[in-house]
């Protein structure tokens, strides 16, 4: 399916729509015109092309999900071809609300950072406030697809699907989690690891420490 996504994003369809007959298409993506027929059918029951018909021919587009999936695959390549890429910015050290806390000590999260990220967290998190001026390094990462921590539902509650990023807090391993989908550009980093990083680099609130990302 990836293929044949690639092949219209080849023809422009991730700017602007473009008109592709069934036969076209075969030829682009080297199948029969009925499998290429039904890529086409895949690719909208599934949101990642917006397409109409008309007695002229289909009019496709590739919308946001579309895009998002090609991206992913994107970044995927260039980890092959380039190697693990590093990203670094500066926190400030505050104190939450000790929601931090309450999450990493669910066992739902718990199970899957032993399994996924092969640790055993210390319940809490460092809370980092990113400094205006490096706001972009969180929407890259917002914009990247970290190690999934699947949600799961407890206590008659649903907890939403979370990310996470292998990193060292002034060169010692952590890692950050942060959610899946969010609405709204945040400042705020969490990190979790197997030690209470505030102890371990003797931190304290307003302290500004460097984290490098390993993605």
């Amino acid at each position: 399916m990836i293929e044949a996504l690639k092949a219209l994003a080849l023809m422009n369809a991730t700017r602007e729509v473009v008109k592709i007959s069934c036969k076209d298409f075969a030829k682009r993506i080297n199948q029969s015109v009925q499998t290429a027929s039904r890529r086409l059918k895949e690719l909208e029951n599934k949101g990642l092309i917006e397409r109409t018909i008309t007695k002229d021919g289909q009019f496709i587009l590739i919308t946001e999900k579309g895009r998002n999936l090609l991206h992913a695959e994107y970044l995927d390549y260039k980890k092959i071809f380039e190697g693990a890429e590093t990203l670094k910015f500066h926190g400030i050290v505050f104190s939450g609300l000790g929601e931090g806390r309450y999450y990493v000590s669910l066992e739902g999260y718990r199970k899957q950072f032993r399994e996924k990220l092969g640790i055993e967290p210390f319940p809490g998190t460092l809370n980092l406030r990113i400094p205006k001026e490096e706001i972009g390094i969180k929407k890259r990462l917002d914009a990247e697809q970290g190690i999934k921590i699947e949600g799961f539902t407890a206590e008659n509650r649903s907890f939403g699907e979370v990310k996470a990023f292998k990193c060292k807090v002034n060169g010692l391993s952590a890692f950050i989690v942060m959610p899946k989908r969010t609405h709204h550009l945040s400042d705020v980093v969490e990190i979790i690891a197997e030690r209470k990083l505030r102890d371990e680099l003797n931190l304290k609130d307003g302290d500004i420490v460097e984290v490098e990302v390993i993605l």
